[in-house]
């Protein structure tokens, strides 16, 4: 009979070491059929913060050539504003076509107004459009 042994890498290493590790717990609902397994409600599950987040998770690696440390911040900042949008149902786009043409006009004390929050509550419906898409 010929052996193949896995790697430490491999995914199926990994579940069986996270299961052995937590052997115990995971006994429980073995030996116990009553014991109910707890679902988090929603408003304690973060799955969908980590999925919109992933796009620049992902792009970690990108971020290690910007030429400085200075332009590495404010693409973060960047991508940073970008999900927020994401987040509050903003489209990106619009809300950078809009925010970029406002902010010339919007006074300073009130910048608040531009953050992508109040926005969408002050502007969204009156967005600015670029001459482009005129």
């Amino acid at each position: 009979m010929e052996r193949t042994a896995l790697l430490p890498s491999n995914p199926f290493v990994k579940a069986v070491e996270y299961a052995v590790k937590r052997e115990q717990a995971l006994r429980v609902f073995l030996e116990n059929p009553e014991v109910a397994i707890e679902v988090l409600p929603r408003s304690q599950d973060t799955n969908h913060l980590e999925r919109m987040i992933r796009p620049a998770v992902i792009g970690r690696k990108n971020w290690l050539f910007h030429t400085t440390e200075e332009g590495a911040r404010h693409a973060g900042d960047l991508y940073s504003l970008l999900q927020t949008c994401r987040l509050h149902d903003i489209n990106p786009r619009k809300y950078l076509i809009d925010v970029l043409q406002r902010i010339a006009i919007h006074p300073a004390a009130e910048v608040e107004l531009l953050t992508p929050v109040h926005w969408k509550k002050n502007f969204a419906e009156v967005a600015l459009v670029s001459d482009v898409e005129r």
